[in-house]
């Protein structure tokens, strides 16, 4: 396939997230893989359903609309709390709905008393990374809201952690969680059915923790696209980091100086660069410049990787700078590691291709590195499940690029580094 495009590997995210789901069950937590950054592509929700996760969590009711539509069963959670112009869709798709509003909550329950059916709603709770929540001492009149409604039916009580701030979910936070839970059950004599503890942030905790608590489930998305944690991006052991990359063409290659001359001002984005070297070499003098087409439009050139030997340099809305060591013929395709706001951009984009696939063998990925993503592997706890299967690597960049870096597997680890789950 010619042409900026996505390339994503269904086979590898269903791997991805049988080994995530497998892990984790055996730590009692169910998994919901969330499927917003790859809007509900009903592909995507048919791999991760097979996988075995308990239920599909989306932040826009138009992605979850658009796989009940494609006869997509699997239970789904709407993890952003709804918009009240869009309560009567949310009631109608038959989803579990995340809340923090009273009057959104009202409203639900008027809709789904209209509808003949009962909502189920998750009540969630601030602890720290002040994004969306209840504070602590609003939980019970929440609760007490919800219980008296009975177009509605409280399944769970969640939070959500190192979005926006960056806190980190801890043994601490997680304990006042399940503190917060135990006393609405004990308060309202009801069982709270589902405690879900936050996103794939929690997976370092979830590996370390003696104490679980009532933690029950996770929201797990950015670990199972590409197989990093959030709060480090490093690459989690017998996890692909390659399963999505982005495909960009080169239109341009040729030896160009480092730094910039005549007078400058403000770029296209007001940045002053100054007449600063590019960054990269950092040193004046010559550079092999490629530029692929491809830019802010189309991605968050900052989020992107490319490949061993080569590193991306910046970008204006419609060209992406690439130093690289040798020259590149155009026409050729540079495969590159997106990050998780690189992804979201790119597949909002009108302008990039999304090609899914399950034939393994007709891509031939090179393995990503980075200098601002470590190398090193997050270990999750072993599962009595099969190992994943490890998929060798080619020994060329792309098409015809050539690369001095050393070859490293794409699933976070040595194949020698990985043992055979117990027995």
């Amino acid at each position: 396939m010619s042409g900026l495009h996505l390339d994503i590997d269904l086979d590898k995210i269903g791997q991805n997230a049988r080994h995530l789901v497998d892990r984790a069950a055996c730590l009692g937590i169910s998994i919901t893989a969330v499927t917003k950054a790859l809007l509900g592509e009903p592909q995507l929700a048919r791999t991760l359903s097979n996988a075995g996760v308990m239920a599909l969590g989306d932040s826009r009711i138009e992605n979850i609309e658009r796989m009940r539509h494609a006869h997509i069963t699997t239970p789904m959670v709407l993890i952003r709390s709804p918009m009240p112009s869009q309560i009567d869709r949310v009631v109608r798709s038959n989803t579990i709905s995340v809340n923090s509003d009273l009057e959104v909550l009202t409203a639900l329950g008027v809709a789904a008393r209209v509808c003949g059916r009962v909502h189920d709603v998750i009540i969630m709770v601030e602890l720290g990374d002040l994004r969306e929540g209840v504070m602590a001492n609003e939980l019970h009149a929440t609760a007490r809201h919800i219980l008296r409604q009975p177009s509605l039916r409280l399944h769970g009580i969640g939070t959500n952690l190192a979005c926006r701030s960056g806190v980190e979910p801890t043994d601490d936070n997680m304990r006042e969680l399940s503190h917060l839970v135990d006393t609405v059950e004990t308060t309202f004599n009801i069982q709270v059915e589902c405690v879900s503890g936050g996103n794939s942030a929690n997976l370092g905790w979830m590996t370390d923790t003696t104490a679980l608590g009532r933690v029950n489930n996770l929201r797990l998305g950015e670990s199972i696209l590409l197989g990093r944690n959030p709060l480090n991006r490093r690459p989690i052991a017998g996890l692909h980091t390659d399963a999505i990359t982005l495909v960009g063409e080169v239109i341009e290659s040729r030896r160009k100086p480092t730094r910039p001359w005549g007078r400058t001002g403000q770029n296209a984005f007001g940045d002053t660069l100054n007449g600063a070297p590019q960054a990269g070499s950092g040193l004046d003098g010559e550079i092999w410049q490629t530029i692929v087409a491809a830019g802010r439009q189309d991605t968050d050139p900052e989020d992107l990787v490319g490949p061993p030997g080569t590193n991306v340099l910046g970008a204006s809305s419609d060209h992406l700078i690439l130093e690289t060591s040798t020259r590149i013929k155009p026409g050729a395709g540079i495969r590159l590691e997106p990050g998780y706001s690189a992804l979201l951009r790119s597949m909002t984009s009108p302008y990039v291709t999304k090609n899914f696939r399950r034939d393994q063998d007709s891509s031939r990925t090179v393995a990503v590195t980075s200098n601002h993503r470590s190398r090193s592997p997050t270990a999750l706890p072993s599962a009595r499940s099969p190992r994943l299967k490890l998929v060798p690597l080619p020994s060329a960049l792309g098409h015809q690029h050539a690369s001095g870096g050393t070859r490293r597997d794409t699933t976070g680890a040595h194949l020698g580094d990985l043992k055979p789950p117990p027995s």
